[in-house]
C-alpha cells in the first residue's frame, strides 16, 4: 500500500468517527428536546389541579403547595403545611377560596384539605413501578412564584436518614425543592401523582416524597373510619449489637396495655418475624425492616399472637 493510500484511509477513517461522534451529539440533543417538550406538557396538563396553600400556625404565616385528588376539591399536602396551622386559604384558577381540614397525620407527614368547588384531580399512579433513576416532575409554588416545573430522577428508596426511621418507605429524589414547594406532587412521566413532597435534605439539593400509596391508605381509612388507623405493636425497636436468628431487630420498650404487652413480648426480646403465624409472614432481619412491615401486618399478626 502507498503512502498515499494509507494517508485516504486515515482520512476516511477520522471522517467516520467525526461523523459518528456528530450523529451521537444530534441524538442527544434529540433526546433533550423530547424530554423538554414531555415535562411542558405534563407540567401544562397537571398545574391545573395544583394550588398554593396558604395558612396560619402559632407563630407565623405558612405557605405552601397543593393538589386535587377528587374532582369535589379534596386535596393533598404535606402535614408541614396543612398539618398544624388554620385559617386556610387556597389559590386556585386565579381565584382565592378558604379551605378546611379533614385530615393531619403526622405518621405518614401527609395532611388532607378540602374546598367546596367542582375542580380538576390528577390521576394516581403507583410509586411500586418506580426505579432507581426514574425521571420524575414535580410541580410546586416555591417562594412567592408562581407554579414551577421542576425535573429530576429517583435516587434511592429509603426506610431511615440520619438515624431516624422513617413510618414507611419514602423516595429520595435528586430534585432541588424551595421553601413552599412542600405538599407538591411528584409526578411519573405519564403525569399520574406517585408521590408527595414532604422535605428537603440537606442544602436543599434534593428532597424526600412519601409514596402516593401511603397518603391513599390514610384517604381510605377517613372515608371508613372518619380518621387514619396504623397497625401498631405499642414498643420501641432498635438495632441490638448481636444478631439472634438473623435478627437485630430488639425490643426496647414496651408499653402497658397494649399488643405487645399483652402478647407477651418483653424488652431486650428479639424480633424475628412480623406476622408469624401467616403464611406470608415477613422476614424483619433489622429494626427498619420491623419498622416497615408493621403497618402493613401488625394488626393481623397482633390478633393471631398467643
Amino acid at each position: 500500500m502507498s503512502p498515499l493510500s494509507g494517508s485516504k484511509h486515515s482520512v476516511i477513517a477520522f471522517a467516520l468517527i467525526f461523523l459518528s461522534g456528530g450523529s451521537l451529539l444530534l441524538a442527544q440533543e434529540q433526546s433533550a428536546t423530547a424530554i423538554s417538550h414531555q415535562v411542558r406538557e405534563i407540567f401544562e396538563r397537571c398545574a391545573k389541579a395544583v394550588v398554593k396553600i396558604h395558612g396560619v400556625d402559632e407563630h407565623s404565616e405558612i405557605c405552601g403547595t397543593g393538589f386535587f385528588i377528587d374532582p369535589t376539591g379534596t386535596l393533598y399536602t404535606a402535614y408541614t403545611v396543612g398539618g398544624e396551622a388554620g385559617n386556610f386559604t387556597i389559590e386556585f384558577a386565579g381565584k382565592k377560596y378558604p379551605a378546611r381540614q379533614l385530615l393531619a397525620d403526622i405518621r405518614s407527614g401527609t395532611a388532607m384539605l378540602k374546598i367546596d368547588e367542582t375542580t380538576p384531580a390528577l390521576p394516581i399512579g403507583k410509586s411500586e413501578e418506580l426505579e432507581v433513576a426514574t425521571p420524575v416532575v414535580a410541580v410546586g409554588y416555591p417562594l412567592d412564584l408562581p407554579e414551577t416545573p421542576n425535573f429530576g430522577m429517583v435516587a434511592g428508596f429509603d426506610h431511615k436518614y440520619l438515624g431516624r426511621y422513617f413510618s414507611t418507605t419514602h423516595l429520595r429524589v435528586n430534585l432541588p425543592t424551595q421553601r413552599g414547594e412542600a405538599g407538591a406532587p411528584l409526578l411519573n412521566m405519564k403525569g399520574e401523582v406517585v408521590g408527595i413532597v414532604v422535605s428537603s435534605l440537606e442544602n436543599n439539593s434534593a428532597c424526600y416524597a412519601v409514596p402516593i400509596e401511603a397518603a391513599e391508605k390514610i384517604r381510605s381509612d377517613f372515608v371508613r373510619f372518619g380518621e387514619a388507623r396504623h397497625g401498631w405493636i405499642g414498643g420501641n425497636i432498635s438495632e441490638a449489637p448481636e444478631p439472634v436468628e438473623g435478627s437485630r431487630a430488639e425490643m426496647t420498650q414496651v408499653m402497658e396495655d397494649t399488643p405487645a404487652a399483652r402478647a407477651g413480648i418483653k424488652r431486650g426480646d428479639i424480633l424475628l418475624q412480623v406476622g408469624r403465624m401467616l403464611s406470608d409472614g415477613t422476614q424483619v432481619p433489622t429494626a427498619a425492616d420491623a419498622n416497615r412491615a408493621m403497618p402493613l401486618k401488625l394488626e393481623s399478626a397482633a390478633q393471631t399472637t398467643p
